[in-house]
């Protein structure tokens, strides 16, 4: 896998394509609880209204839209 295409950038632009209308921000960065993995919620704005995602690191480097451990 590329670790490119697992980078937190292309991860936003490929689930959430912003653009000047429809701006996206980081609104939740922080680590679970026991494992202290990391994780970052990224709302964006549409015209139907504000949707958010949540985006977890995994070991090797990447982030993903599934928790590390659940086996995606």
């Amino acid at each position: 896998m590329n670790t490119a295409e697992r980078s937190l950038r292309s991860l936003v632009e490929k689930w959430l394509t912003p653009t000047a209308a429809t701006p996206i921000r980081v609104t939740r960065f922080t680590r679970t609880g026991s494992s202290r993995k990391r994780y970052v919620r990224v709302d964006a704005q549409r015209p139907e209204g504000s949707i958010g995602l949540f985006f977890f690191r995994h070991d090797d480097g990447t982030w993903q839209v599934f928790p590390p451990g659940t086996g995606g």
